[in-house]
């Protein structure tokens, strides 16, 4: 019996990149290699409007007014 190792047909590498900025210089450079089909980039999840607004509450980024009047004022300018 022998032990035959067989590869599969198609292969993917996963490489992680600090420095996002170099993103399309790397995709450029691996598009050029021989045998290469299709480059992906996966973009981040979205955050949902609720998870934005956690996201402010935890940065400040949130505004308060003592009343309805006084909001409509400042957004009157």
């Amino acid at each position: 019996m022998s032990n035959a190792i067989t590869m599969p047909a198609k292969g993917q590498l996963i490489v992680d990149v600090e420095n996002v900025s170099m993103l399309k210089d790397l995709k450029k450079a691996i598009s050029m290699m021989r045998g290469v089909t299709g480059i992906t980039i996966p973009r981040g999840r979205r955050l949902s409007s609720y998870e934005r607004s956690l996201r402010d509450l935890e940065e400040g980024r949130v505004y308060k007014y003592d009343s309805l009047d006084e909001l409509i004022k400042e957004i009157e300018g």
